[in-house]
């Protein structure tokens, strides 16, 4: 969701004479955007931060603007740790930003706006246009919800972000739709709950949602996330089924195995329900790839609670995990919950979960070697691969990709080629695995030649 909205404040700048530039010595402005879901994320942000002073000591007109959630959690607190910034602009101040940069360059003073004011029709005003890019991107995220309603007592985001508010479909398929004429060929819709999209305002459903982006033309792919277990519906589970840009894969958070701690992190479902939704989901969608969140060391989890998630994760076999310890946040209920559990119990704790995950997401790797999968190519690496022919005397090139059910895959070409298929990037393309491992996967094209085939509705080559 950063990633988004940091693409919107290039967007919203570039009419006040601003565009991106890779060097903060050259640089007249630095925004910095943050997040405050962890602890250390945030502690990052302020090492940053300190970094910049000197180069505010030898450049004293740079502006540096702090925005994101840890600005709007911490407001003047960064001033005063920080006086060489001068602006911290909140969640809902993106559109302000160019009126606050023109008050610094013509006053030189400092501003703090974390004012949650901004509404979605007037958010909705900068999403539809496409950021002109010289290399084209062929994956890009849609927020399509802000904030969040569910209130989970470790989470920041309610307080940070605001209550649950959706964007007009529309304003969404509007989007999407200039995003690939500048061709983008994935989308990965985003929200802190999609699931809930629409309720609150009467809108479309999500599986509807997905229903009109899934009709775009020149679209070859739509992800999603963050999808909230209690609120997984049916409609949904049979939009894996129907929808045939739709990737066979889901996000679902699930946090803990333990129904105690399920019900203290005010998760409002249980491990009974979780699964029954994993089963709804293999059953409706055979191959479907799983992956989820799980957080380790919550205050009073006890080694029993914490043996519940590692049995969760047995009997699921996700194929990925993001995994992390437990932090205190500002103004989330559980900062202030008794039995906390000590760092190295945390970190114990984490490398046995993730000892576990790594078999399972190699497990399923392996299965895939042998097999054809259909890849989505991002981009080429600049990396010099060693052919394995030692008569060959062509160097090859890396190009990565991404499988339906989001594995990674890095497969070689012949620089021989390359000036043919340059216009891989973009394409679907047909590889055969044959290197597992645990974070990717290794392939090679399974044509020698370039054969042209049709994708839903589109061209697309196998290498």
């Amino acid at each position: 969701m950063n990633v988004y909205d940091s693409e919107q404040i290039e967007k919203i700048l570039a009419p006040s004479g601003y565009k991106m530039n890779s060097s903060f010595e050259v640089a007249d402005l630095i925004i910095v955007n943050t997040c405050a879901i962890r602890e250390k994320a945030e502690q990052k942000v302020f090492s940053f931060l300190g970094r910049l002073a000197g180069l505010k000591r030898r450049k004293p007109n740079l502006i540096i603007g702090v925005g994101g959630c840890v600005a709007q959690q911490e407001g003047d607190k960064i001033m005063e740790r920080m006086p060489h910034v001068d602006l911290v602009f909140g969640t809902h101040a993106i559109l302000r930003l160019p009126y606050l940069i023109e008050r610094i360059e013509s006053e030189r003073c400092s501003i703090v706006d974390v004012e949650m004011s901004e509404i979605i029709e007037e958010f909705e005003s900068i999403t539809e246009s496409p950021l002109d890019r010289i290399d084209p991107k062929v994956t890009s995220f849609v927020t399509i919800m802000r904030g969040c309603d569910n209130f989970c007592t470790y989470c920041v985001v309610p307080h940070v972000r605001g209550r649950e508010t959706s964007r007009f479909p529309e304003s969404i398929v509007g989007e999407v739709r200039g995003l690939v004429k500048t061709g983008v060929r994935e989308v990965t819709l985003l929200g802190q709950n999609v699931n809930s999209y629409g309720k609150k305002e009467n809108l479309n459903s999500f599986p509807q949602l997905l229903a009109r982006v899934n009709e775009i033309d020149g679209l070859f792919r739509i992800r999603f996330t963050t999808s909230h277990p209690k609120d997984l519906s049916d409609d949904l589970i049979s939009a894996f089924k129907d929808l045939d840009k739709l990737c066979n894969h889901i996000h679902l958070p699930v946090q803990s195995g333990s129904n105690r701690i399920l019900k203290r992190m005010n998760r409002k479902y249980n491990r009974e329900l979780y699964l029954e939704k994993i089963g709804k989901l293999r059953n409706n969608c055979p191959g479907i790839a799983i992956t989820s969140d799980i957080i380790v060391g919550f205050p009073g989890e006890t080694r029993a609670d914490f043996e519940e998630t590692l049995n969760l994760i047995k009997e699921v076999e996700f194929d990925s995990i993001f995994a992390f310890k437990y932090s205190d946040r500002p103004n989330a209920p559980a900062a202030r919950f008794a039995n906390k559990i000590t760092e190295q119990e945390k970190k114990d704790r984490l490398q046995t979960l993730l000892n576990l995950q790594e078999y399972f997401t190699t497990k399923k790797n392996r299965v895939l070697v042998g097999s054809n999968e259909l890849l989505l190519v991002e981009g080429l690496s600049k990396k010099k691969v060693d052919s394995d022919d030692a008569q060959s005397k062509y160097q090859y090139v890396q190009w990565t990709g991404r499988t339906e059910t989001n594995k990674v895959v890095n497969f070689i070409q012949s620089e021989a080629t390359i000036p043919r298929d340059r216009i891989l990037k973009g394409k679907i393309v047909n590889v055969k695995i044959e290197k597992a491992y645990s974070h990717s996967l290794l392939g090679k094209p399974a044509q020698v030649e370039p054969t042209l085939f049709t994708l839903k509705g589109e061209q697309s080559y196998a290498a």
